[in-house]
């Protein structure tokens, strides 16, 4: 009767245990992986206006795309002598483990109206310092 009652209560804690491992909510892919950027294209769309297409992977959310695109578009800047840049829109999308982001700029000597302005100098010695290449 003790063994009897012995492997009961073993089965319970396992049973028990197999329980706790129950799938929970997901981890993300990203989790722990280092950001690669893959590239920038830039193609200018007018004298002033300038589209940059960015690839990642290991990015944590839209926000890593869209600061990858914001340093393309300061590192542009200041190599065709601006100092200043404006974010038009920028689209985030993913594909597997890439992330792509499609960012349009506006460009400009003196600093442009609007809410999402980027002064290059400052942006461009920030991106270095967190990592992120321009080019």
């Amino acid at each position: 009767m003790a063994q009897r009652l012995s492997l009961l209560a073993t089965l319970g804690t396992a049973t028990a245990a197999l329980g706790a491992c129950a799938p929970g909510r997901e981890v993300p892919e990203e989790r722990g992986q280092t950001a690669v950027y893959q590239g920038v294209s830039t193609i200018l769309l007018d004298k002033d206006l300038v589209s940059f297409s960015v690839a990642m992977t290991g990015a944590k959310d839209r926000a890593d795309v869209e600061a990858y695109g914001r340093c393309a578009a300061a590192q542009y800047a200041l190599d065709q002598g601006f100092g200043f840049a404006r974010q038009v829109r920028t689209i985030v999308t993913k594909k597997g483990r890439t992330w792509y982001g499609d960012a349009v700029y506006l460009i400009s000597a003196s600093l442009p109206e609007g809410l999402r302005t980027v002064d290059a100098e400052v942006a461009v010695t920030e991106c270095a310092e967190l990592g992120i290449p321009g080019q």
